[in-house]
């Protein structure tokens, strides 16, 4: 099920994303109170944006605009809303997003085309790991794409691993939707309870949430603590509610492919500017097909690399990259600048570390200041000179470690109703 225009030339596929442009464009100047206003305070012809290096003439939304104008950028009567969503908030304050019926087919056919790159098909069932509830769009969108599909969906959701197994061994799931640390845990209950999880007919995962990957693709340490006790295949993915659209990895693993058809990406500087290809920089978005609330040039605030040559799979659009971090967690530590995946990598490598948190604040000359928080059952002062050596090889400076208990560290990763659990926490702002 691969889109016919991800099979074609390049320039091909420049072209058919030109046409769409224009039609957003149009769309947006007639039904969009943000980017009408948009358009007359900066005096833009939109007839005159006709290539896509045409996009630089046109100044970026930020998510500050989606906070302060929320309701401006609907382009639809209310009645036209079938389903309501918010943002998670990670970063700020949650954002309302509102899908017609026509964008809840498009998330569907997302999904689904998604899902096909990652080679599940209608002759499969998929255990679904993640809520659906709390108006989050990511479970909704997996159920969508599985069922247009003609994918089995076992909806199980997230945690208790018990249940999940039960359901793996009762329904006979080919492929699972989850978090990657969580299938640490379906491990873990699985030696506890004598299961052979490698007679299981789950036979690959479609990751959410944590990276899988380096920026070589070779997989992480994550990655391989889970390999290295379940055979199957890990696939990463990447997406955001202000997308509506996924990235996700074929057979080949080599990157999310994006969907020519559902969005226009570019790789920006700090200016900007569109960086050099190879080169790393924030990625920004324009959503296509998208009828309540279509985004144009919308700085997601990820740093990312992409990659254009074409792909063993047959496709020749762009992929992106693990992402390499969060602009607004960028963190300048004792001269060196630090993203908190690459924390993140470092203590997945130690089997003793149960759960973490990383928090971000101000000393008391303002520099910026790290603290980990470890939860573990296994503290000792061995553990701690190992870890302290591996984070300064690794990162070239040691930020303040904390042992805390494995429940202390829950409360702080799970606050109050949060549908994701949080590692980072930023207190300098």
């Amino acid at each position: 099920m691969i889109p016919e225009v991800e099979l074609k030339s390049v320039q091909e596929i420049k072209v058919f994303q030109e046409l769409k442009l224009k039609e957003l464009l149009a769309y947006l100047a007639e039904n969009s109170t943000f980017y009408k206003d948009v358009f007359k305070q900066n005096n833009i012809d939109i007839s005159s944006i006709n290539f896509l290096e045409d996009l630089t003439k046109l100044p970026v939304t930020t998510k500050e605009d989606l906070y302060k104008y929320n309701e401006d950028f609907i382009c639809v009567s209310t009645s036209k809303i079938i389903d309501y969503v918010t943002t998670s908030g990670t970063t700020g304050k949650p954002v309302f997003f509102g899908l017609s019926d026509k964008d809840l087919d498009r998330l569907a056919y997302n999904e689904a085309i998604s899902f096909a790159c990652s080679k599940v098909s209608e002759k499969d069932i998929v255990q679904l790991m993640t809520t659906i509830d709390r108006r989050f769009l990511a479970g909704l969108a997996y159920f969508l794409g599985a069922r247009k599909l003609g994918a089995g969906i076992i909806r199980v959701g997230a945690g208790i691993p018990e249940l999940q197994w039960d359901s793996i061994l009762k329904f006979k799931p080919t492929y699972l939707i989850a978090v990657p640390s969580f299938l640490l845990k379906l491990i873990e209950y699985a030696e506890n309870h004598k299961i052979d999880i490698n007679s299981s007919s789950v036979k690959g995962v479609i990751c959410i949430g944590e990276p899988l990957k380096n920026q070589d693709f070779s997989d992480n340490v994550l990655s391989k603590k889970i390999k290295s006790k379940w055979n199957i295949e890990l696939y990463s993915t990447y997406a955001s509610t202000e997308m509506s659209t996924a990235f996700s990895e074929c057979e080949f693993q080599q990157g999310g492919h994006l969907h020519p058809e559902l969005i226009i990406v570019e790789i920006l500087n700090d200016d900007n500017i569109p960086v050099k290809k190879g080169e790393e920089g924030e990625l920004v978005i324009t959503t296509l097909g998208v009828e309540t609330m279509p985004l144009l040039r919308f700085k997601t605030g990820d740093v990312v690399k992409a990659h254009y040559n074409s792909c063993k799979c047959g496709r020749n659009t762009l992929r992106l990259g693990p992402v390499i971090g969060r602009k607004k967690q960028m963190i300048k530590y004792k001269g060196t600048t630090i993203y908190p995946p690459a924390m993140f990598n470092l203590l997945n490598g130690f089997p003793e570390i149960e759960n973490y948190i990383i928090e971000l604040d101000k000393n008391e000359v303002g520099m910026d200041n790290i603290t980990i928080k470890l939860g573990t059952k296994a503290a000792s002062e061995d553990l701690m000179k190992r870890l302290k050596d591996h984070v300064r090889a690794k990162l070239r400076v040691l930020p303040s470690i904390v042992i805390l208990s494995i429940d202390d560290v829950n409360k702080l990763k799970f606050p109050g109703i949060n549908r994701k659990p949080i590692l980072f926490v930023d207190k300098r702002t």
